[in-house]
C-alpha cells in the first residue's frame, strides 16, 4: 500500500530560463509559469509555450547532462508507504530530502490496528506444512494459521506491551514494540524531490516487483509535464 497526497510543483520558470543560458537563447522563450494551477486536482498544462517544450524534450533525451533543468523543478508531496518501501526509496539521497514520522518517538502513540499495516497481499488460508531440522531427526510442522492471523497476533502483541509501558513506564515494553514491528508498519513522511531524481527512478523503479512502485510512477507520470521525466533515450526509448 502507498498513498501520495497534498503533491505541490514549483521551479519551472526559473528552469526554462537557465535551461536558455548556454545558447543566450531567452528570446525564443514562450511560456508564462510564474504559478502552476490545479483545476480539481489536476494540473493545468497549457502554462509552458511550444519553442520551450520542444528544447526540454531534446535536452531530455540527450541525457542527464543536458538536462541539468530538471535539477530546478522541484516537487514536494507526502507519502505514506510501509517501511519496506521506504528502505528501497532511501536508495536515492542525492537531491532528496525526507521528514518522518517518528518511529522511535511516537510509536506507542496510538494504539495498533490491522490498518496501520500494509497487508493486502497476505492470504488468509491455512498454511498445509513445512520441514524444519530438529537435531538428529526432522520434524513436520504443521500450522494452523493464515499470514493474517499471524499479523492480528503481532498487533494483538504489539498492544499489549503498548499497555504496559504506559502502566510500568519500563523501556523494556517499549523495546518489545521496536523490535516486533513488521516492516509492513506504514509510516508517512513529507518529501522533496525534483525532476531530475524522478527521472531516475522512474527509469529503474517502472518494472519493480513491488506494487508500490507501480503505483509511484503512475504519479509520477500524472506530474505536469512528466514526458520530459519518463520520455527519452536514458529510460530506454530511441
Amino acid at each position: 500500500m502507498i498513498k501520495v497526497e497534498d503533491t505541490e510543483v514549483y521551479g519551472f520558470e526559473a528552469a526554462i530560463r537557465g535551461m536558455r543560458n548556454p545558447m543566450n537563447s531567452w528570446d525564443r522563450s514562450d511560456s508564462d509559469c510564474k504559478t502552476i494551477i490545479r483545476d480539481n486536482g489536476k494540473y493545468v498544462e497549457d502554462f509552458i509555450g511550444n519553442n520551450d517544450l520542444k528544447l526540454m524534450k531534446q535536452l531530455a533525451k540527450a541525457g542527464s547532462v543536458h538536462a541539468k533543468y530538471r535539477r530546478m523543478i522541484t516537487v514536494t508531496c507526502d507519502i505514506t508507504a510501509p517501511l519496506y518501501w521506504w528502505k528501497e526509496f532511501d536508495t536515492y539521497k542525492v537531491g532528496t530530502v525526507r521528514n518522518s514520522c517518528s518511529t522511535m518517538h511516537k510509536i506507542a502513540a496510538k494504539e495498533f490496528t490491522l490498518d496501520d499495516f500494509s497487508h493486502e497481499h497476505l492470504v488468509t488460508f491455512d498454511f498445509q506444512h513445512y520441514q524444519i531440522n530438529d537435531t538428529e531427526e526432522e520434524a513436520l510442522v504443521y500450522l494452523q494459521t493464515s499470514a493474517l492471523d499471524i499479523l492480528n497476533v503481532t498487533v494483538q502483541a504489539l498492544n499489549a506491551y503498548r499497555d504496559l509501558y504506559f502502566k510500568t513506564k519500563d523501556k523494556k515494553y517499549w523495546w518489545q514494540m521496536i523490535q516486533l514491528l513488521p516492516s509492513s508498519y506504514n509510516q508517512r513522511a513529507t518529501v522533496q524531490l525534483n525532476y531530475e531524481v524522478l527521472t531516475g527512478i522512474y527509469r529503474w523503479r517502472k518494472d519493480h516487483k513491488l506494487d508500490e512502485w507501480h503505483t509511484f510512477c503512475e504519479w509520477v507520470e500524472s506530474l505536469p509535464y512528466s514526458e520530459i521525466i519518463t520520455g527519452g533515450s536514458e529510460n530506454g526509448e530511441d
